[in-house]
């Protein structure tokens, strides 16, 4: 198999069409099938089935993807550090957590782009969970996370820091005439959470069932800004990181509830796998979050 066979795979997986594949790479639409063919031949299986005018990935296909997009990264890797020059350039791909991209992140990049034009920056959202997969599958090549924290032998934490969270209501919540809340407080009350997956929301979730306490999850959103926006239109409460809500804590959109039940754990992070090749480009973005973080 050659790296255009796997580039071809990925662009059809994507696309569900050998046609748009073909358009979206520029080549004939024969080379395209010729080339799955191939690569059929040389795995011994199907790679996808053809019912009419749709296709669909196989089971075999599907297992092929990751590795697929692993040794593609390998290859722009190589590309990007075997080189004598030590000035970082090439594609920089960084895994991020949304709530650090609103807020932190931006300042870096901005900082970065500035000192290190030829870097093409990539980003990667997911959550822990997630950062884990794609550190092991090399589909990123650093994390900026924010939630439980990750160790293991296998990952490099360059910065850590601890990160309040803050349990937030809009104004006027009855709940805000509390001198301290519990986690019997809650009971029956309209919680605005994350995603499941979301190693916050997950941690939140723990300790109300060790107290015996149901959540109600009235909504549930992958994006900070909406979860901000829909406390702040008096849906509900919501648990999110101090840092996502600095400026709607100041103005008084969003109010911080008197939490006094457990800690959640929760921490921002940079990180690598330890068999990461620290190229120019990593090790300057890293350096600069040391230095602004």
């Amino acid at each position: 198999m050659d790296l255009k066979q796997l580039n071809t795979f990925l662009m059809i997986s994507k696309l569900q069409s050998f046609t748009k594949a073909a358009d979206t790479l520029n080549y004939a639409q024969s080379s395209v099938t010729t080339q799955i063919k191939l690569l059929e031949e040389e795995l011994g299986v199907k790679l996808f089935e053809r019912i009419g005018k749709n296709i669909s990935l196989t089971h075999d296909g599907k297992k092929l993807i990751p590795y697929a997009q692993q040794m593609l990264k390998l290859s722009t890797d190589i590309k990007n550090n075997i080189s004598e020059d030590e000035y970082p350039k090439g594609v920089l791909t960084i895994g991020v957590a949304e709530s650090l991209c609103v807020i932190r992140l931006p300042e870096i990049i901005k900082e970065y782009r500035k000192l290190y034009p030829e870097v093409e920056i990539a980003l990667k959202f997911g959550s822990c969970a997630d950062f884990r997969r794609y550190l092991n599958d090399n589909l990123i090549d650093v994390a900026f996370s924010l939630g439980a924290k990750i160790d293991g032998g296998e990952f490099i934490s360059e910065i850590e820091r601890d990160e309040s969270m803050l349990l937030l209501a809009y104004p006027g919540h009855h709940l805000l005439e509390k001198e301290k809340i519990l986690p019997e407080d809650l009971e029956g009350e309209s919680l605005i959470l994350t995603e499941v997956g979301c190693s916050y929301r997950a941690a939140f979730e723990r300790i109300l069932k060790d107290e015996g306490i149901s959540p109600r999850i009235t909504l549930e959103s992958g994006s900070v800004h909406a979860i901000k926006q829909f406390t702040m239109s008096g849906l509900g409460i919501s648990l999110l990181p101090r840092v996502a809500v600095e400026e709607e804590v100041k103005s008084g959109k969003l109010i911080p509830l008197k939490w006094q039940g457990a800690e959640f754990e929760i921490v921002s992070q940079v990180l690598y796998h330890k068999n990461k090749w620290i190229s120019p480009a990593l090790d300057a973005f890293i350096n600069l979050c040391k230095e602004m973080l």
